[in-house]
């Protein structure tokens, strides 16, 4: 069996290489249709986070305090919700500066998927918090205590004004950074969390009805259940090294299998390197000859045009699948 290898170019090249081979016939083909930036995260992501901690920072402090002197449990559980922002936003700033970091000898991805680990991490403190609230709010269901609704009101309506504006700082980077986009998604949703904190507090200002609190925190816990056991679900997805979503493996696959000479896959893997990074292997068997350059960087440009695929890995086969050790789908 005869395998040609494709070298990339380093990044800020185009796509194209050259190819070598070896006298024992083994090697791989690499390409890479995304450049990635190696070094610190952007100037304007750092400030974004430096700025939405420090608000977030200082408005739990507020609200903490607040829903101490007012009895507002929906004031406290939004205060707890919103500490585990301030420790969400600080992971994600450093999963974004270590991801950033070059390869070593040891980590040989660079720390990539740093931004996987501190996502599993982030699940598993909402869920702790959800955990916490959800207990006060049950005793104060059977302990109604006396609230004062203008103080849920006014240090809500704060609250509606920092998340958004923490929010925007990430609005334009959560157009192609997942990470970002975490951020921006989850602190329009604690936005909107405050609205119902007003909400509550406007009712139980016109009613008198403290019942109303702790009914409010409930639904408040419910939302941020909800929310963060979709974060759990896809980062252990990642975690596991599942096909990221919105990328369909059988396309993948019949885009591989459409190249001129190949007649069969196999061995085909995708899997996240981070939680803005794809990578790819696979075996491709080419009986009428070994690929040049060409073949190989076409390939690379089409997976990361039509998949987001910025690291593939092929290796390519000239001899029948049945002779290579991992052509059986049940072979890893």
């Amino acid at each position: 069996m005869e395998h040609e290898t494709l070298a990339t170019p380093p990044h800020g090249h185009g796509p194209h290489g050259h190819s070598h081979s070896h006298d024992d016939g083994h090697g791989h083909s690499h390409g890479h249709g995304h450049h990635h930036h190696h070094g610190p995260p952007p100037g304007g992501a750092n400030m974004a986070f430096a700025i939405a901690v420090s608000l977030n920072v200082v408005f739990v402090v507020v609200e903490a305090i607040a829903g101490f002197v007012s009895g507002s449990i929906a004031l406290l559980a939004d205060a707890g919700h919103n500490l585990t922002d301030v420790v969400s936003l600080l992971l994600a700033w450093a999963a974004a500066i270590l991801a950033a970091r070059p390869p070593s000898e040891r980590f040989t991805y660079g720390l990539k998927s740093s931004s996987i680990l501190a996502s599993i991490a982030n699940a598993a403190l909402l869920w702790g918090t959800v955990g916490a609230i959800l207990v006060e709010t049950l005793r104060r269901l059977f302990e109604p205590a006396q609230v004062a609704g203008t103080t849920m009101m006014v240090v809500a309506a704060i609250g509606i004004a920092i998340n958004a504006l923490s929010a925007l700082l990430f609005a334009k980077g959560s157009k192609s950074d997942l990470n970002l986009r975490a951020a921006f998604v989850h602190l329009m949703a604690d936005a909107a969390v405050s609205a119902g904190v007003v909400i509550a507090g406007g009712l139980i200002w016109a009613t008198g009805i403290a019942l109303l609190d702790p009914i409010t925190s409930l639904i408040i816990t419910l939302v941020i259940a909800w929310s963060s056991w979709s974060i759990l679900r896809d980062s252990l997805r990642m975690g596991m090294l599942a096909v990221p979503d919105g990328i369909d493996i059988a396309r993948v696959r019949r885009l591989l299998e459409s190249q001129p000479g190949v007649s069969h896959v196999h061995d085909l893997h995708v899997w996240p390197m981070s939680t803005t990074e794809t990578a790819l292997t696979a075996h491709l068997v080419k009986p009428d000859g070994p690929a040049d350059d060409a073949f190989l960087a076409a390939i690379a440009e089409q997976l990361a045009h039509d998949f987001g695929i910025g690291h593939p890995t092929i290796q390519v086969e000239t001899g029948h699948a049945e002779t290579c050790a991992l052509a059986s789908p049940d072979t890893v």
